[in-house]
């Protein structure tokens, strides 16, 4: 069964009858329960209701707000224009699909998010992947795609993501971008996890690199930063043109509902007037991770919020870890065990939030140690009783 976490959306909810805290929620810079953002949200509802604009947006579903707020996001990420997505997974399927055909060649890093591979299953041509921020392995599926569209004349796109959203480490865009001198291609980012808490005003992983205006196509959803639902994709105009008229998860859906698209802008307006949101999020990443590093928790290359702690085990310590830190510790956190990560690697995800405190800091960071210590020990390899932790 899945996991239940009730209550209102915060660092502390409710597990199966018990306050957690809680590090599992994308909820980066606090907004899913701000009271400005809430009190838009009823105000849309109430004023709109969840059916208009009844249709997709190139039949019946176009509306000035709907306009309004793609002229936002592109304005912020530095892009010519965007377009809305009723859902960040399935845009970016229907992306990859609209940029390319059976002549075009795709080189992509293995690590890309699910949305992605399952856009390359619907390529008809060729596909290269190249393992993760590899450049050197990239440049030479560059040569071999570049050999290939020689005779089908076609293009190139290299995909991959800002912030690689389950070690946290970021993707290699300046040096992707390098390539460019050698290579004809076009560069397509997932920076669901960057959009909104990289870079110095939160427009993401290309801002933070400084490399923004390199990148050809640029993604990222509201269910993270944004604590809504759908996403965009921002690039030239002629691009973004030509998408949504070739979208088919866009042509065939029904339009974003007013009440989501007016929500949007109110958080859009909130991500880019108060930083302090943002600055108060990497006051919280830099306590934890400095705090889990100094308890000699291995954290692996991450450089964005995303936290993961790798520890060593299989199947009965994580199940046993889980337990543990779930019943006894009061923290509730996402695990994930092979064939995500390698054999015998556990990984324990911490999302922090602006609404973590200092002290949601200190509990998890003792709570870690000493679970780390138990792991040396072997105790998780044996049944977990649970106790209440005083």
């Amino acid at each position: 069964m899945f996991p239940k976490l009730e209550g209102e959306i915060a660092p502390h909810m409710i597990f199966r009858g018990e306050k957690v805290l809680t590090w599992s929620l994308n909820n980066y810079i606090g907004l899913a329960n701000h009271p400005e953002v809430r009190a838009e949200d009823a105000k849309a509802s109430k004023d709109w209701g969840l059916a208009y604009p009844m249709g997709a947006r190139i039949m019946s579903g176009q509306t000035s707000k709907h306009e309004e707020l793609e002229g936002k996001l592109a304005e912020f990420v530095g892009k010519e224009r965007a377009y809305l997505l009723n859902y960040g997974y399935m845009g970016m399927t229907s992306i990859i699909d609209s940029l390319v055909n059976r002549n075009d060649v795709i080189v992509y890093d293995s690590e890309s998010h699910a949305c992605i591979l399952d856009g390359l299953r619907m390529h008809m041509g060729k596909r290269y992947v190249f393992p993760h921020n590899n450049i050197e392995n990239l440049e030479k599926q560059l040569e071999r795609a570049s050999r290939l569209i020689e005779k089908t004349g076609g293009g190139i796109l290299v995909i991959t993501e800002g912030v690689f959203g389950m070690a946290g480490d970021l993707g290699k865009l300046k040096e992707i971008i390098a390539l460019k001198d050698k290579f004809k291609f076009r560069l397509l980012v997932d920076d669901a996890h960057g959009f909104g808490t990289m870079g110095k005003t939160g427009a993401g992983t290309g801002e933070h690199l400084g490399v923004q205006n390199k990148i050809d196509v640029y993604f990222a959803t509201f269910a993270k930063a944004m604590a809504g639902i759908g996403g965009f994709v921002a690039s030239d105009e002629d691009v973004v043109d030509y998408l949504q008229y070739n979208m088919r998860s866009q042509i065939y859906a029904k339009s974003l509902p007013m009440p989501v698209v007016i929500g949007s802008l109110k958080r859009l307006e909130l991500l880019k007037g108060k930083p302090e949101l943002k600055e108060k999020l990497w006051t919280i990443v830099r306590a934890l991770q400095k705090g889990l590093k100094k308890n000699g928790l291995d954290l692996g290359n991450t450089e964005s919020p995303v936290t993961p702690v790798f520890l060593k085990g299989g199947l009965p310590e994580a199940t046993g870890i889980t337990m543990d830190l779930r019943e006894n510790y009061g923290i509730f956190c996402s695990i994930v065990i092979y064939p995500v990560v390698p054999k015998d690697v556990i990984m324990l995800r911490l999302i922090p939030t602006a609404d973590h405190t200092l002290e949601d800091v200190e509990r998890t960071i003792n709570a870690f140690s000493e679970v780390k210590k138990k792991l040396d020990a072997g105790k998780y390899s044996k049944e977990i009783k649970t106790q209440v932790v005083k």
